[in-house]
């Protein structure tokens, strides 16, 4: 089994890698798009499947990744400086944003974020001399390496696939850290976790802050991508969207974002030979999921999983005892 798992991690990587070959530029957009959701749905997983906060403001970082790097590319700044700046802004915001959200918990904290990405899309808006209002910005131009272009969609895919497989690189070692460990100890029980030492809030926080950079990453990679921004692409609609790929492809599991974003950006593109019918049968599907998964795609197939994996019986003399 142990030597399974890589396995099935190198056959996957091979399938995303072979994903693009001989598909049109629009399939190859798509599955890019996928994989830059990927990495922003992953930083809200941190947040809300590990940390156990409720964030609504996953799309404003993302806002914020992208507006960064669409105006320093712009004014000739390399993509690799405005990424750095994106990403460190994003914490940066994600730490100031935090201090005063985390005085309230749960659904209160929602309501907070909510009202972040809300304040966010008005700047965004209004300040035309900067953003560009609401013709947003135009022409991002996307990153070269070394003379190698990334111009055309299926080099672009290759280059986000990249910083997907660093991005999920460096969550896999978050959670196996010692941070991993407090985050999980802060969503189960957060009274016993501060019991035994842990500073609750600064766990707290510093899981708000990783999520957010992700966001920027992510925010970084989709204005090359559509090489247009405007202050809708970042609404709380899509911060909401964002939340339901984490919760349909399972919250707290590595895994869930990743199958979540697949669910929310590739299925209702499959979904689209049945013409106008296709969102009423992709809302129709997320629906009896949550109603009968509400640990999403992963849970379920752990509970198929367990029930058919053979049950080892005790021996009832043990149960019942030795008798004399």
């Amino acid at each position: 089994m142990i030597r399974l798992k890589p396995f099935l991690l190198m056959l996957g990587i091979a399938a995303l890698v072979a994903a693009p070959i001989g598909q049109g530029n629009y399939i190859v957009y798509t599955l890019a798009s996928w994989l830059i959701f990927s990495i922003t749905a992953m930083g809200l997983n941190l947040t809300l499947g590990y940390a156990g906060q409720v964030s609504l403001a996953q799309a404003a970082f993302m806002g914020i990744g992208a507006y960064i790097t669409a105006l320093m590319t712009l004014n000739g700044i390399h993509w690799g400086l405005a990424v750095i700046v994106s990403i460190a802004a994003s914490f940066a915001v994600g730490l100031l944003l935090g201090y005063p959200a985390l005085r309230v918990q749960h659904h209160f904290l929602a309501f907070v974020t909510l009202a972040f990405n809300t304040l966010l899309f008005l700047v965004l808006r209004n300040e035309e001399e900067i953003t560009g209002g609401s013709f947003g910005l135009v022409g991002m131009p996307r990153p070269s390496f070394f003379g190698i272009t990334t111009d055309s969609n299926i080099a672009f895919y290759y280059f986000t696939l990249v910083c997907f497989i660093v991005s999920a690189g460096a969550m896999w070692w978050i959670l196996r850290s010692p941070w991993g460990r407090a985050f999980r100890a802060l969503r189960e029980n957060p009274i016993r976790a501060e019991s035994l030492g842990l500073k609750v809030r600064r766990q707290t926080l510093l899981a708000f802050a990783i999520g957010s950079a992700f966001g920027g990453l992510a925010g970084a990679l989709q204005a090359p991508l559509v090489q247009f921004i405007e202050p809708s692409s970042f609404a709380l609609i899509h911060s909401l969207k964002i939340l339901l790929m984490v919760v349909v492809g399972g919250s707290g599991f590595f895994f869930g974002p990743m199958l979540g974003a697949a669910v929310v950006i590739l299925l209702p593109e499959l979904l689209r030979f049945t013409e106008g019918y296709y969102l009423i049968i992709y809302s129709t599907l997320v629906i009896v999921l949550m109603v009968f998964s509400p640990t999403g795609l992963i849970g379920a197939g752990k509970k198929l999983a367990e029930r058919f994996r053979p049950k080892h019986e005790a021996r009832r003399d043990l149960k019942q005892g030795v008798q004399l």
